[in-house]
Protein backbone atom coordinates (compact mmCIF):
# COMPACT_ATOMS: atom_id res chain seq x y z
CA UNK A 1 0.00 0.00 0.00
CA UNK A 2 1.49 3.54 -0.97
CA UNK A 3 1.99 5.89 1.51
CA UNK A 4 0.71 9.25 1.76
CA UNK A 5 2.30 12.24 3.18
CA UNK A 6 -0.20 12.07 5.84
CA UNK A 7 0.94 8.97 7.08
CA UNK A 8 4.08 10.80 7.69
CA UNK A 9 2.95 12.98 10.80
CA UNK A 10 6.38 13.78 11.91
CA UNK A 11 9.08 14.96 9.62
CA UNK A 12 12.71 15.48 10.39
CA UNK A 13 14.77 18.40 8.12
CA UNK A 14 18.54 18.26 8.88
CA UNK A 15 19.48 21.51 6.89
CA UNK A 16 16.30 22.70 6.94
CA UNK A 17 17.10 26.64 6.86
CA UNK A 18 19.20 26.00 3.35
CA UNK A 19 17.88 26.75 -0.40
CA UNK A 20 16.00 23.35 -0.82
CA UNK A 21 15.03 22.44 3.29
CA UNK A 22 13.73 25.83 3.44
CA UNK A 23 11.37 25.01 0.20
CA UNK A 24 10.75 21.47 1.65
CA UNK A 25 9.91 22.67 5.31
CA UNK A 26 7.45 25.45 3.49
CA UNK A 27 5.51 21.94 1.52
CA UNK A 28 5.40 19.97 4.38
CA UNK A 29 3.88 22.23 6.80
CA UNK A 30 1.43 23.73 3.97
CA UNK A 31 0.23 20.18 4.24
CA UNK A 32 -0.24 20.51 8.07
CA UNK A 33 2.91 17.75 8.53
CA UNK A 34 4.74 18.47 11.71
CA UNK A 35 8.22 19.15 10.85
CA UNK A 36 11.38 19.41 12.64
CA UNK A 37 14.11 21.60 11.03
CA UNK A 38 17.60 21.08 12.42
CA UNK A 39 20.38 23.65 11.10
CA UNK A 40 22.97 25.23 12.72
CA UNK A 41 21.90 28.33 11.36
CA UNK A 42 18.63 30.28 11.62
CA UNK A 43 15.94 29.54 8.85
CA UNK A 44 15.63 31.76 5.80
CA UNK A 45 12.48 31.98 6.15
CA UNK A 46 11.27 33.83 9.42
CA UNK A 47 7.92 31.91 8.85
CA UNK A 48 9.94 28.62 9.84
CA UNK A 49 10.90 29.72 13.47
CA UNK A 50 8.38 28.03 15.11
CA UNK A 51 9.76 24.57 13.86
CA UNK A 52 12.94 25.24 13.83
CA UNK A 53 15.82 24.20 16.85
CA UNK A 54 20.10 24.97 16.75
CA UNK A 55 21.61 21.59 15.92
CA UNK A 56 25.21 21.05 14.45
CA UNK A 57 24.98 17.57 12.87
CA UNK A 58 28.49 16.89 14.05
CA UNK A 59 26.71 16.95 17.42
CA UNK A 60 25.83 13.21 17.89
CA UNK A 61 24.49 13.62 21.21
CA UNK A 62 22.04 16.94 20.81
CA UNK A 63 21.27 15.21 17.41
CA UNK A 64 20.04 12.35 18.85
CA UNK A 65 18.16 13.77 21.83
CA UNK A 66 16.58 16.35 19.47
CA UNK A 67 15.34 13.67 17.12
CA UNK A 68 14.05 11.25 20.46
CA UNK A 69 12.24 13.72 21.69
CA UNK A 70 10.31 14.90 18.39
CA UNK A 71 9.47 11.04 17.72
CA UNK A 72 9.69 11.39 13.95
CA UNK A 73 8.41 8.98 11.38
CA UNK A 74 10.07 10.23 8.96
CA UNK A 75 13.28 11.86 8.11
CA UNK A 76 15.19 13.89 4.80
CA UNK A 77 18.92 14.48 5.16
CA UNK A 78 19.72 17.96 3.80
CA UNK A 79 22.12 19.44 6.20
CA UNK A 80 25.71 19.91 4.48
CA UNK A 81 28.51 22.09 3.10
CA UNK A 82 27.45 22.82 -0.31
CA UNK A 83 29.75 24.89 -1.42
CA UNK A 84 32.74 24.21 -4.09
CA UNK A 85 35.01 26.63 -2.43
CA UNK A 86 37.69 23.79 -2.35
CA UNK A 87 39.88 26.29 0.17
CA UNK A 88 41.24 23.42 2.13
CA UNK A 89 41.10 19.51 2.59
CA UNK A 90 38.86 16.78 2.66
CA UNK A 91 38.31 17.68 6.50
CA UNK A 92 36.63 21.02 5.36
CA UNK A 93 33.79 18.75 4.10
CA UNK A 94 33.65 17.08 7.53
CA UNK A 95 29.81 17.76 7.79
CA UNK A 96 29.25 15.61 4.60
CA UNK A 97 30.61 12.80 6.45
CA UNK A 98 30.62 12.42 9.64
CA UNK A 99 27.32 13.85 9.56
CA UNK A 100 25.79 11.54 7.44
CA UNK A 101 27.54 8.87 10.06
CA UNK A 102 25.79 10.76 13.14
CA UNK A 103 22.14 10.64 11.04
CA UNK A 104 22.35 7.14 10.74
CA UNK A 105 23.55 6.67 14.44
CA UNK A 106 20.46 8.63 15.41
CA UNK A 107 18.15 6.77 13.24
CA UNK A 108 18.84 3.15 14.68
CA UNK A 109 18.06 4.20 18.12
CA UNK A 110 14.64 6.10 17.24
CA UNK A 111 12.43 3.10 16.17
CA UNK A 112 9.88 5.60 15.08
CA UNK A 113 11.65 6.46 11.46
CA UNK A 114 10.29 4.42 8.67
CA UNK A 115 11.47 6.08 5.72
CA UNK A 116 14.40 8.51 5.35
CA UNK A 117 15.68 10.45 2.30
CA UNK A 118 19.56 11.09 2.42
CA UNK A 119 20.11 13.80 -0.05
CA UNK A 120 23.61 13.45 -1.75
CA UNK A 121 24.78 15.36 -5.13
CA UNK A 122 25.02 14.81 -8.78
CA UNK A 123 28.74 15.88 -8.45
CA UNK A 124 29.55 12.33 -6.91
CA UNK A 125 30.46 11.60 -10.55
CA UNK A 126 32.47 14.27 -12.76
CA UNK A 127 30.10 16.92 -14.28
CA UNK A 128 29.18 15.65 -16.88
CA UNK A 129 29.35 11.67 -16.64
CA UNK A 130 27.18 8.94 -15.18
CA UNK A 131 28.36 5.85 -13.80
CA UNK A 132 27.02 2.87 -15.17
CA UNK A 133 26.36 1.68 -11.16
CA UNK A 134 24.84 3.80 -8.93
CA UNK A 135 28.34 3.01 -6.72
CA UNK A 136 30.63 4.22 -9.63
CA UNK A 137 32.12 6.97 -8.13
CA UNK A 138 34.27 9.59 -10.27
CA UNK A 139 34.64 12.99 -8.04
CA UNK A 140 36.66 15.53 -9.55
CA UNK A 141 35.74 18.35 -6.39
CA UNK A 142 36.14 17.66 -2.41
CA UNK A 143 32.82 18.57 -1.90
CA UNK A 144 31.67 15.52 -4.85
CA UNK A 145 34.21 13.38 -2.98
CA UNK A 146 32.60 14.01 0.40
CA UNK A 147 29.15 13.30 -1.17
CA UNK A 148 30.58 10.29 -2.48
CA UNK A 149 31.97 9.06 1.05
CA UNK A 150 28.82 9.72 2.91
CA UNK A 151 26.82 7.74 0.02
CA UNK A 152 29.15 4.50 0.64
CA UNK A 153 28.43 5.07 4.30
CA UNK A 154 25.11 4.68 4.10
CA UNK A 155 25.16 1.55 1.71
CA UNK A 156 27.70 0.19 3.79
CA UNK A 157 25.57 0.30 6.89
CA UNK A 158 22.11 1.01 5.60
CA UNK A 159 19.86 2.33 8.55
CA UNK A 160 16.67 0.29 9.51
CA UNK A 161 14.23 1.65 7.73
CA UNK A 162 13.07 2.30 3.68
CA UNK A 163 15.69 4.16 2.61
CA UNK A 164 17.15 5.99 -0.76
CA UNK A 165 19.80 7.84 -2.19
CA UNK A 166 18.41 11.20 -3.70
CA UNK A 167 21.03 13.59 -6.57
CA UNK A 168 19.42 16.61 -6.85
CA UNK A 169 21.47 18.47 -10.23
CA UNK A 170 21.53 22.27 -10.50
CA UNK A 171 18.45 22.95 -8.36
CA UNK A 172 17.80 27.11 -8.85
CA UNK A 173 14.30 29.46 -7.60
CA UNK A 174 13.12 30.98 -4.64
CA UNK A 175 15.71 31.09 -1.89
CA UNK A 176 18.62 29.98 -3.58
CA UNK A 177 22.59 31.33 -3.12
CA UNK A 178 25.44 30.80 -5.07
CA UNK A 179 26.04 30.58 -8.12
CA UNK A 180 22.27 30.75 -9.48
CA UNK A 181 20.96 33.85 -7.44
CA UNK A 182 24.22 35.74 -9.01
CA UNK A 183 23.54 34.55 -12.35
CA UNK A 184 19.46 35.89 -12.21
CA UNK A 185 20.55 38.95 -10.92
CA UNK A 186 23.15 39.67 -14.11
CA UNK A 187 20.26 39.06 -15.85
CA UNK A 188 17.90 41.01 -14.41
CA UNK A 189 20.06 43.77 -13.73
CA UNK A 190 21.55 43.74 -17.55
CA UNK A 191 24.80 43.10 -17.49
CA UNK A 192 24.62 39.23 -18.37
CA UNK A 193 26.46 38.38 -21.56
CA UNK A 194 25.64 35.29 -23.03
CA UNK A 195 29.30 33.18 -23.15
CA UNK A 196 29.72 31.77 -26.77
CA UNK A 197 30.31 27.63 -26.60
CA UNK A 198 27.89 27.65 -23.47
CA UNK A 199 24.91 26.30 -25.42
CA UNK A 200 25.03 22.60 -25.22
CA UNK A 201 22.50 20.68 -23.43
CA UNK A 202 21.84 20.59 -19.82
CA UNK A 203 19.67 19.76 -17.09
CA UNK A 204 18.47 22.06 -13.95
CA UNK A 205 16.00 21.42 -11.64
CA UNK A 206 13.08 24.12 -10.80
CA UNK A 207 13.20 24.09 -6.76
CA UNK A 208 9.44 23.41 -7.02
CA UNK A 209 9.84 20.59 -8.50
CA UNK A 210 12.55 19.17 -6.78
CA UNK A 211 10.28 19.05 -3.66
CA UNK A 212 7.39 17.69 -5.09
CA UNK A 213 10.19 14.95 -6.37
CA UNK A 214 11.16 14.45 -2.34
CA UNK A 215 7.90 14.82 -1.21
CA UNK A 216 6.42 12.07 -3.82
CA UNK A 217 9.27 9.54 -2.73
CA UNK A 218 7.88 9.99 0.67
CA UNK A 219 4.67 9.13 -0.65
CA UNK A 220 5.73 5.84 -2.60
CA UNK A 221 5.45 2.34 -1.87
CA UNK A 222 8.52 0.73 -0.65
CA UNK A 223 8.68 -1.25 -3.60
CA UNK A 224 9.19 1.85 -5.62
CA UNK A 225 12.01 3.26 -3.89
CA UNK A 226 13.98 1.30 -0.85
CA UNK A 227 17.51 1.39 -1.80
CA UNK A 228 17.42 2.84 -5.21
CA UNK A 229 19.46 5.76 -6.26
CA UNK A 230 17.41 9.04 -7.59
CA UNK A 231 18.46 12.34 -9.59
CA UNK A 232 16.21 15.47 -8.94
CA UNK A 233 16.07 17.61 -11.98
CA UNK A 234 13.42 18.51 -14.26
CA UNK A 235 12.26 16.30 -17.60
CA UNK A 236 12.80 18.67 -20.34
CA UNK A 237 16.68 19.18 -21.68
CA UNK A 238 17.16 23.17 -22.10
CA UNK A 239 20.55 25.49 -22.34
CA UNK A 240 21.53 28.51 -20.50
CA UNK A 241 21.01 30.69 -23.63
CA UNK A 242 17.42 29.51 -23.41
CA UNK A 243 17.06 29.90 -19.69
CA UNK A 244 18.67 33.15 -19.61
CA UNK A 245 16.88 34.26 -22.52
CA UNK A 246 13.55 32.82 -20.84
CA UNK A 247 14.78 35.74 -17.96
CA UNK A 248 15.51 38.48 -19.92
CA UNK A 249 12.07 38.22 -21.51
CA UNK A 250 10.02 38.24 -18.98
CA UNK A 251 12.05 41.18 -17.70
CA UNK A 252 12.59 43.20 -20.58
CA UNK A 253 10.85 41.62 -23.33
CA UNK A 254 14.06 40.87 -24.99
CA UNK A 255 16.68 38.46 -25.63
CA UNK A 256 20.68 38.69 -24.12
CA UNK A 257 23.63 39.82 -26.16
CA UNK A 258 26.48 37.42 -26.26
CA UNK A 259 30.37 37.89 -25.23
CA UNK A 260 32.79 36.42 -27.91
CA UNK A 261 35.06 33.45 -27.39
CA UNK A 262 38.01 35.29 -26.59
CA UNK A 263 36.35 37.67 -24.08
CA UNK A 264 34.85 34.72 -22.27
CA UNK A 265 38.76 33.49 -21.92
CA UNK A 266 40.26 36.71 -20.54
CA UNK A 267 36.84 37.24 -17.97
CA UNK A 268 37.82 33.19 -16.67
CA UNK A 269 41.05 34.02 -16.26
CA UNK A 270 40.29 36.95 -14.66
CA UNK A 271 38.17 34.66 -12.46
CA UNK A 272 40.78 32.94 -11.66
CA UNK A 273 43.25 35.58 -10.12
CA UNK A 274 40.41 36.65 -7.94
CA UNK A 275 40.45 33.23 -6.32
CA UNK A 276 43.66 33.48 -5.65
CA UNK A 277 43.13 36.44 -4.49
CA UNK A 278 40.75 35.44 -1.67
CA UNK A 279 37.11 36.15 -3.70
CA UNK A 280 35.66 32.85 -3.25
CA UNK A 281 32.80 33.08 -5.64
CA UNK A 282 33.68 35.49 -8.82
CA UNK A 283 31.01 35.87 -11.44
CA UNK A 284 33.61 33.63 -14.02
CA UNK A 285 36.50 30.86 -13.04
CA UNK A 286 37.88 28.71 -15.41
CA UNK A 287 36.26 25.54 -13.22
CA UNK A 288 33.04 27.61 -14.25
CA UNK A 289 33.50 28.02 -17.26
CA UNK A 290 34.22 24.28 -17.78
CA UNK A 291 30.92 23.27 -15.99
CA UNK A 292 29.12 25.66 -18.66
CA UNK A 293 30.61 23.94 -21.59
CA UNK A 294 29.64 20.63 -20.43
CA UNK A 295 26.80 18.78 -21.37
CA UNK A 296 24.29 17.75 -18.75
CA UNK A 297 21.39 15.65 -20.60
CA UNK A 298 22.79 12.75 -19.10
CA UNK A 299 20.83 12.26 -16.25
CA UNK A 300 18.76 9.00 -15.66
CA UNK A 301 15.28 10.03 -14.63
CA UNK A 302 13.07 6.90 -14.66
CA UNK A 303 12.46 6.02 -12.24
CA UNK A 304 11.51 9.26 -10.63
CA UNK A 305 9.13 9.80 -13.61
CA UNK A 306 7.46 6.47 -12.04
CA UNK A 307 7.45 7.80 -8.91
CA UNK A 308 6.36 11.21 -9.02
CA UNK A 309 4.85 11.35 -12.80
CA UNK A 310 4.48 15.42 -14.18
CA UNK A 311 6.04 17.55 -12.28
CA UNK A 312 3.86 20.76 -11.10
CA UNK A 313 6.23 23.93 -13.06
CA UNK A 314 7.52 24.73 -16.12
CA UNK A 315 10.94 26.58 -16.72
CA UNK A 316 8.44 29.79 -17.31
CA UNK A 317 6.89 29.06 -14.22
CA UNK A 318 9.82 28.92 -12.35
CA UNK A 319 11.53 31.96 -13.53
CA UNK A 320 8.12 33.88 -13.35
CA UNK A 321 8.08 32.85 -8.98
CA UNK A 322 11.93 33.63 -8.37
CA UNK A 323 11.77 36.84 -9.80
CA UNK A 324 8.72 37.64 -7.71
CA UNK A 325 10.97 36.28 -4.72
CA UNK A 326 13.91 37.97 -5.65
CA UNK A 327 11.65 41.55 -5.54
CA UNK A 328 10.37 40.75 -1.90
CA UNK A 329 12.70 37.97 -0.54
CA UNK A 330 11.33 37.50 2.84
CA UNK A 331 8.02 36.49 1.16
CA UNK A 332 6.44 32.79 0.58
CA UNK A 333 6.06 32.68 -3.38
CA UNK A 334 3.12 30.42 -4.06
Amino acid sequence: MAHHIADFNRVVVTGGSGFIGTNLVEALTSTGVSVLSLDIKPPKNPAHIHVYRTCNILDDCTLERLMREFEPDALVHLAARTDLVEDGELQTYTANITGVENVLKGISTIPSIRRALFISSKLVNKNGEIGERTTDYTPDTLYGQSKALGEEMVRNNPPGCEWAMVRPTSIWGPWFDAPYRGFFRAVVNGTYFHLTGCDLPKRFGYVGNAVKQIISLMECPAAQMNGETFYLADYYVTTIRKWADGISEQVRGKRNLSAPAWVVKIAANVGDIAKLCGIAEPPLSSFRLRNLSTPTADVPLENIKLVTGALPFTLEDGIRLTLQWMENPDRTIK
